[in-house]
């Protein structure tokens, strides 16, 4: 009878705890979707990146300009927050800040100022991006743990 209600027991905790293991009792669909959102918004950045670096190429100040208003525009959109911290906040005004210089750079006719300001851009980019990744490993490494620890005993 015992190992009939600990067995009862111990279902009915795992489905109280399914959505909690399952992404906090989003549908699955939603962060999906989220997701998708997000790599299309890298996609388009990476383009109008890609179109401002042969701008300053080619001295095309008009293609610096456009390309790096798009960007500006990306970098506004909601989903571009993919993490809610300090330091993603400040990569994020980093990234908006560089295109903005760029356009001026563009429209001063300014060639070594825009190249400078796309490297810049380019590094936000990269710091930014290697600092994602480590906040999502540390996410996963505290979500395993609960599961080593019950591992270990």
């Amino acid at each position: 009878m015992k190992v009939r209600f600990r067995s009862l027991v111990a279902i009915f905790t795992l489905l109280l705890a399914l959505p909690i293991v399952g992404g906090r009792g989003e549908e699955p669909d939603k962060k999906d979707k989220q997701k998708e959102k997000v790599v299309e918004l890298m996609r388009k950045k990476l383009k109008h990146s890609q179109l401002t670096l042969e701008g300053v190429t080619v001295g095309d100040f008009k293609k610096i300009s456009e390309s790096a208003d798009e960007l500006v525009l990306i970098s506004r959109d909601a989903e571009w927050a993919t993490i809610k911290t300090p330091r993603y906040e400040v990569f994020s005004n980093q990234f908006r800040d560089n295109p903005e210089d760029l356009i001026k750079k563009a429209k001063d006719k300014n060639l070594d100022g825009a190249a400078l300001t796309y490297v810049e851009l380019t590094l936000t980019c990269v710091k930014c991006h290697k600092y994602v990744r480590e906040v999502r490993d540390a996410r996963l490494d505290r979500k395993a743990l609960p599961t080593l620890v019950r591992a270990e005993k």
